[in-house]
C-alpha cells in the first residue's frame, strides 16, 4: 500500500499551493468587497476579480481538472484531483471558480461529455470548458420530496419537433447569475413507464420564452452570491427543439446518478480544505487571545478541540482518497458505498470543526469580520446537496446488510 502521490500530482500540488499563496488569498478581500457591492445593487454576477484569477490560472496550466474522462482538456483522475480540490476548498468562494472547477458546472460538463451529442458538446460543453458561460442543473422541486428523484413532476411532452416543458424547480444553484446561459432540466416524459424510466433530461436556454426566474433563495439569510444564487424557477409552456434532449427518453434517472456520484466526492474534497482553513484560523486565534491569565491555546478544552479536529480531518481524507481510488480503478459503481460514506461523514464532521472554530473566535466567529459563519451556513447545506444524509445512510445500510447476510 503506497500513500504517496504520483509525480504529476506532487507537481500540481506545488503549483496550486503557489497559486493559492500568490494569487487567491491576496484576492479574497477584493472578492468580498465586490460581492457586497453586488448585494447592494441586487446583481448576481460573479465578482469581476474572478476573470483575472481565471486568466492567471489558465496561464499557469491550472484548468479543468475535474473532468476525469477528458485528460485532453486537463482532466485528472479522481485521486489526482482530490488534493487539488482540497487546496481550492481553503478559499471556497473563489478558488474553485478560478480553476474552472466549481459546481454545478463541473457536473454539467460531465453530463455533456458522457451523454451529449456532438452538436450539444459544441454548443454548450466547449463554452463551459473555456469558462465563457455558466450553467445550472434543475432537478429539485418545491412540491415533492426531491430526495427521491423519481418524484419529480415537471412535465416534458413531445410535440412534433419540440418538447413542451411545464413545472416548477427551486434551489437551482447558479441560476441567478446572468452568465448562466443553459439549464440541464430533469422532468417526466412518460409518467406511465417503469418508475426509473419516467424521467428525462433536456437542455433549456436561459432566454427561452416561458422560463421565469421567480426569486433567489436565501441560505440562513445569506444570498450565496459566490455560487450565483439559488433560484426558484417556473416553466410555463417552454418550447425547446427535440434535439435538446440528452441521451434519450427515460434516461434521466441514470444520467442523474452518473452526474451526482462524482459531484458528491468533489464536494467532500473541497470541504476537507475548508476544514483545514478553519483549523488554521482556530490555532491562530487561540494563540493570540488570552483568557483567565493564559493564552486560549493553553486551555485544555481548546487543545481538545484542536486535537479532535486533526484526527477527524485525517480520517476524512483517507476515506475520500479510498473512494477516489476505487472510482479510478474499479469504476463509480464499485465505489458507491465509499462515496455514500464520505458524503455522510464529511458535512457533519466539518460542521463540528467549524463550530469549534467559531467558539474559539467568540462573538467574532458569528460576525461578518470572519468567514466562519458563512462557511458554517454553506456546510449545513451540503447535508442536502446531492442527496440528504438520510438517503445515503439508508442505501449504505441496505448494502451493508446485503454484504453481511449473503
Amino acid at each position: 500500500m503506497d500513500f504517496a502521490h504520483d509525480a504529476k500530482t506532487l507537481d500540481l500540488i506545488e503549483r496550486t499551493q503557489a497559486f493559492m499563496d500568490e494569487v487567491i488569498y491576496p484576492a479574497e478581500a477584493t472578492a468580498k468587497e465586490q460581492m457586497e457591492a453586488a448585494y447592494v445593487h441586487d446583481t448576481w454576477t460573479f465578482p469581476a476579480v474572478i476573470d483575472d484569477l481565471r486568466a492567471e490560472a489558465r496561464q499557469r496550466g491550472l484548468w479543468n481538472f475535474a473532468l476525469p474522462g477528458a485528460p485532453e482538456e486537463g482532466g485528472l483522475t479522481n485521486l489526482q484531483y482530490a488534493p487539488i480540490a482540497e487546496l481550492t476548498g481553503r478559499s471556497i468562494q473563489i478558488a474553485p471558480a478560478a480553476l474552472n472547477c466549481s459546481a454545478p458546472d463541473t457536473g454539467n460538463m460531465e453530463v455533456l461529455h458522457m451523454f451529449g451529442t456532438d452538436e450539444q458538446k459544441q454548443q454548450w460543453l466547449r463554452p463551459l470548458l473555456d469558462a465563457q458561460i455558466r450553467s445550472a442543473f434543475a432537478m429539485t422541486e418545491p412540491d415533492v420530496a426531491s430526495s427521491d428523484a423519481t418524484n419529480v413532476e415537471l412535465s416534458i411532452v413531445r410535440d412534433g419537433d419540440e418538447y413542451v416543458i411545464n413545472g416548477r424547480k427551486w434551489w437551482i444553484t447558479g441560476a441567478m447569475n446572468p452568465d448562466c446561459k443553459v439549464f440541464i432540466v430533469m422532468g417526466k416524459t412518460d409518467p406511465s413507464a417503469e418508475r426509473h424510466r419516467q424521467q428525462s433530461m433536456i437542455l433549456v436556454e436561459r432566454d427561452t420564452p416561458g422560463l421565469e426566474m421567480v426569486r433567489g433563495m436565501h441560505v440562513f439569510g445569506y444570498h450565496d452570491r459566490d455560487h450565483g444564487g439559488h433560484a426558484e424557477l417556473r416553466f410555463t409552456d417552454v418550447r425547446v427543439p427535440a434535439s435538446n434532449l440528452i441521451a434519450g427518453e427515460g434516461e434521466g434517472f441514470a444520467i442523474a446518478q452518473a452526474r451526482l456520484g462524482p459531484g458528491r466526492i468533489h464536494h467532500c474534497m473541497r470541504s476537507i480544505g475548508l476544514a483545514e482553513r478553519a483549523i488554521t484560523m482556530m490555532c491562530e486565534r487561540a494563540s493570540s487571545r488570552v483568557a483567565f491569565g493564559k493564552p486560549l491555546a493553553e486551555q485544555g478544552v481548546i487543545r481538545d478541540w484542536i486535537a479532535e479536529s486533526r484526527v477527524k480531518v485525517e480520517l476524512l481524507r483517507l476515506l475520500c482518497y479510498k473512494a477516489a481510488w476505487l472510482m479510478d480503478t474499479h469504476g463509480n459503481r464499485a465505489a458507491h458505498s465509499e462515496i455514500q460514506a464520505i458524503k455522510i461523514a464529511t458535512p457533519k464532521t466539518v460542521e463540528w470543526i467549524l463550530d469549534k472554530a467559531i467558539q474559539t473566535h467568540g462573538a467574532g466567529g458569528l460576525s461578518q469580520d470572519f468567514p466562519l459563519a458563512e462557511m458554517f451556513a454553506g456546510m449545513r447545506t451540503l447535508r442536502f446537496a446531492d442527496g440528504p444524509d438520510e438517503v445515503h445512510k439508508n442505501a449504505l445500510a441496505k448494502a451493508e446488510l446485503k454484504r453481511q447476510l449473503r
